[in-house]
């Protein structure tokens, strides 16, 4: 009898449309083009991508889009300081982006602006027929999530949302040995977002980490927008860094996804106690309530019978970790512990090995090749390579490796967790964002060390 799996594991993929990309971009075969870029939003993470590029000679910067005076002049001192030519500013308002995407010499545009302005962003991009690389989280809403998959398979142009995590070097690691079978099959998988934001989502309006209470209108980079996701919402608001690299490890929207959803909350008591610090009994910012609650857990179920345990964690004093936790029929890896556990393979029965000796017999092909290339770069090295597969895709004219299924999929855990938690913990449906294709497509991610 053939099983659902063996149907999937063995189904032919040609014919189903698999690729976004019509025949005539598709097939191009100058893979040695140098990609003319724009930048729209050169805040401090967009300026983390510009630096990057310009440290590049296959990259020509055309164009820098922001609304703020400040962010330009930084950006223009980092151009300045590359010894490249001077882009093109544009700095006309919220709506200035628009001017850029008319620049018919960009082949790609990096969107790093704030979380609402995303998907309008990527939509007007991919309608101007330019590979889009977003930083994350796309869609806001189902609603926004589907109609940024509709543009893309309309145009034929490629979304890539920037989650960098899917690239460090330990969880690379641990993708080839979930590859070659080292952990057994795969049953449980963790991650998260658990990062003390504290001083992100406030300010003294004039630093961007720390320094006062401040936030919205009063607040500096971040604080000016972020925090208020945390006065009005509740729910997973930033599921990606935990969610992407567990779903490459367990082919999600290729022969394997999501199907339901539930999550809970605490009570909300972190930011409040933060003001109260910080600024004192006495300050307005004590009378804001905060909807998200100081710690959101999430439960995923796959069609192929795992599941995915997930944390938002950004309002209470903690050390930065993601959680990750990759559990199989024959071992573990944990993150938190940095410790690895092979059935008959470990040192000892029942006790932990240091992860690094694992780890390290078996760095992926990427960081072996890349791996100096990458030194220096953002978020240890991560930034170099999501940056590099963005950037060689637009080159090969292929399709991103991390693609508009992937950029809708790991956003919607957001609303989809909001939903649950307004509705008391209810399990909620997850769309099928392929709608079918998943059962044919096949992972490619990260299979070699091109990109």
């Amino acid at each position: 009898m053939t099983t659902r799996r063996d149907f999937i594991k063995h189904a032919a993929i040609t014919g189903v449309g698999l690729s976004l990309l019509p025949d005539s971009i598709a097939f191009a075969k100058d893979k040695d083009q140098k990609v003319k870029l724009g930048f729209i939003g050169v805040g401090l993470r967009g300026q983390n991508h510009l630096e990057l590029a310009l440290r590049r000679s296959d990259i020509e910067v055309i164009a820098l889009c922001d609304i703020q005076q400040r962010m330009i002049d930084m950006s223009k001192e980092l151009v300045k300081q590359s010894g490249k030519p001077m882009p093109q500013i544009i700095l006309e308002g919220p709506y200035g982006y628009k001017k850029l995407l008319e620049i018919k010499d960009i082949d790609a545009v990096i969107i790093a602006t704030p979380w609402e302005w995303h998907t309008v962003m990527c939509i007007d991009t991919m309608n101007a027929k330019k590979y889009v690389g977003c930083e994350v989280i796309t869609g806001m809403s189902i609603e926004e999530c589907w109609e940024l998959v509709h543009t893309s398979e309309r145009t034929g142009m490629p979304l890539m949302m920037l989650e960098n995590v899917c690239y460090r070097r330990d969880v690379m690691a641990v993708l080839n040995m979930v590859r070659q079978n080292i952990f057994g099959e795969i049953v449980h998988l963790q991650g998260g977002y658990q990062h003390d934001l504290r001083e992100v989502k406030f300010n003294d309006g004039k630093n961007p980490y720390g320094g006062g209470v401040e936030f919205g209108v009063k607040g500096f980079s971040e604080a000016s927008w972020r925090t208020q996701h945390s006065v009005m919402r509740n729910g997973d608001l930033y599921p990606t860094h935990g969610i992407g690299p567990v779903a490459m490890m367990i082919d999600i929207n290729r022969g394997n996804r999501f199907i339901e959803l539930v999550s809970y909350s605490t009570k909300s008591r972190g930011l409040h106690e933060y003001i109260k610090k910080l600024g004192g009994e006495n300050h307005p910012n004590t009378k804001v309530e905060f909807k998200l609650g100081d710690i959101v857990t999430t439960m995923i179920k796959c069609a192929n019978g795992e599941t995915i345990f997930l944390q938002h964690d950004t309002n209470l004093p903690r050390p930065y970790s993601l959680g990750f936790r990759v559990q199989g029929t024959q071992g573990i890896w944990m993150d938190v512990n940095k410790s690895i556990y092979i059935e008959g393979q470990s040192k000892n029965p029942h006790q932990w090995d240091n992860a690094a000796e694992w780890l390290d017999k078996y760095d992926h092909p990427l960081w072996k090749k890349y791996g100096n290339d990458a030194a220096g770069a953002g978020h240890g090295g991560m930034d170099w390579f999501v940056l590099n597969a963005f950037i060689e895709a637009v080159k090969r004219k292929t399709n991103t490796p991390q693609d508009v299924y992937d950029a809708v999929t790991w956003s919607a855990i957001t609303p989809l967790s909001e939903s649950s938690i307004r509705l008391g913990g209810e399990t909620v449906e997850f769309p099928d964002f392929t709608q079918g294709k998943w059962m044919y497509r096949k992972n490619e991610f990260a299979l070699t060390d091109a990109y």
